[in-house]
């Protein structure tokens, strides 16, 4: 059978939407599912929901738990990556409390600012042990990283890692949809153009019938502004840059240097931010789990109807030579001609028997480019101290961030990377 290989297998609930979506493509009939994860019993969860799933949906595919990366990964045409190294406990846990120490609030924490940059080092070195294995056994399979911070890390899989490497995120696919609903207009019949970098791509046009949306969308979010809502931060760099970013507003908050400020408190509660949101969505996740997983994995009549992520339908479209247009992370090969050549871009792609093509965008206006090349200098920088080891490029790279350097000193920010280092102990290795 071929095979798709699914690392980070113990994310049960991700791997029923994206695995139990490929049951349900004819063309993906005869594949096995190679799951593995460092969690062993998540991993026989994962398996034995899997197998439930494939009984119940009458699918000719297969599930099967390895214990040995190397070996699941043998002879695979296709890899998912969805792991997250250090967890919750202890690292989420420290992205977030060695910054308070220092006066920096957060939301997220996941993408950019100085919990992005730790994640990122203690992810990197784990990414490229993967990519080590993939081009001992299995060079030519294409691989589709989930996890995040997903520029720098797909950045790194394909500079470093010598891997086939395209980065999938949920937010490309329901971006003009949700915004269209949020204001009350009708999504049917809408098209879009998307482009930029992951978590901070631009809906560059939104039409239905050659009609351009955007006046509409800019009027009635002015009038959503007046009242507290879930999106205020998207909806106040629309007005004030023209454009509707692709991420929510609790990640763009601490992309950017406007919203949470120790200066202006009050900004807080005006775009209403919610600090420190990831690790109260950890402790849910922790709990719920404890209920979820009777749901999902002793429930042999458990089911499955195709979701929106994008995966099945490019594999779809590899093996059948039907094109699938989707948004995909890349290198900018001359893509967006006004964000550097060594960045990881977010532009439509197209998905057929060759495999993944990236489509031209051409230049982004300024303003839109500005800001992404404000987070495209600390990605660069993360990735050069992640290959160097330096501990110059770690603090460069968080001198660069624009949260992090419109609050903190140069100082502090030194002296909060060595606190980082410190308290990361082990899940990073020995920076000089």
């Amino acid at each position: 059978m071929d095979k798709i290989t699914f690392i980070g297998a113990g994310s049960v609930a991700f791997a029923k939407n994206v695995l139990g979506d490929c049951m349900l493509v004819p063309s993906l009939q005869s594949f096995e599912f190679a799951l593995y994860d460092i969690d062993a019993e998540r991993l026989k969860d994962a398996e034995r929901m899997l197998v439930h799933l494939i009984g119940k949906l009458g699918s000719g595919c297969a599930a099967k738990a390895y214990a040995d990366r190397k070996e699941a990964l043998r002879g695979a045409k296709y890899v998912i990556n969805t792991i997250q190294v250090g967890g919750y406990d202890p690292c989420t846990i420290t992205d977030f409390e060695v910054p308070n120490r220092y006066g920096l609030r957060q939301t997220i924490a996941d993408t950019v600012g100085i919990g992005g940059i730790f994640r990122s080092l203690r992810t990197i070195p784990v990414m490229l042990d993967i990519a080590r294995d993939v081009r001992e056994v299995c060079p030519e399979a294409w691989f589709f990283n989930y996890t995040n911070p997903m520029a720098v890390l797909t950045n790194v899989m394909n500079t470093y890692g010598g891997v086939k490497t395209v980065g999938l995120c949920h937010s490309v696919q329901v971006c003009a949809p949700r915004l269209l609903k949020h204001l009350g207009m009708d999504p049917a019949g809408v098209q879009w153009k998307v482009a930029g970098i992951n978590h901070m791509a631009w809906l560059l046009e939104v039409t239905r019938n050659g009609e351009d949306l955007y006046p509409e969308i800019k009027r009635r979010a002015a009038d959503k502004q007046q009242e507290k809502h879930s999106d205020m931060v998207r909806f106040e760099l629309m007005r004030r840059f023209g454009f509707y970013i692709t991420e929510s507003s609790e990640h763009n908050a601490e992309y950017h240097p406007y919203f949470i400020k120790r200066q202006y408190p009050e900004l807080i509660e005006r775009f209403n931010i919610p600090l420190d949101e990831y690790p109260r969505r950890c402790v849910w996740a922790i709990e719920r789990w404890k209920t979820m997983r009777d749901e999902l994995v002793g429930n042999e009549g458990l089911t499955h109807t195709r979701s929106h992520e994008y995966i099945s339908y490019i594999l779809d479209g590899i093996e059948t030579d039907v094109p699938f247009k989707f948004g995909g992370n890349v290198m900018n090969t001359g893509l967006i001609t006004n964000l550097p050549d060594e960045a990881c871009v977010e532009v439509a792609c197209i998905a057929d028997a060759s495999g993944v093509t990236p489509t031209y965008v051409g230049k982004l206006p300024a303003q839109c480019a500005a800001l992404n090349r404000t987070n495209i200098n600390t990605q660069l920088l993360t990735i050069e101290a992640a290959i160097t080891l330096k501990k110059d490029a770690i603090y460069q790279a968080a001198l660069l961030d624009p949260h992090t350097s419109a609050e903190l000193s140069i100082d502090d920010i030194v002296a909060m990377c060595d606190d980082l280092i410190e308290r990361h102990g082990s899940w990073l290795p020995a920076y000089h």
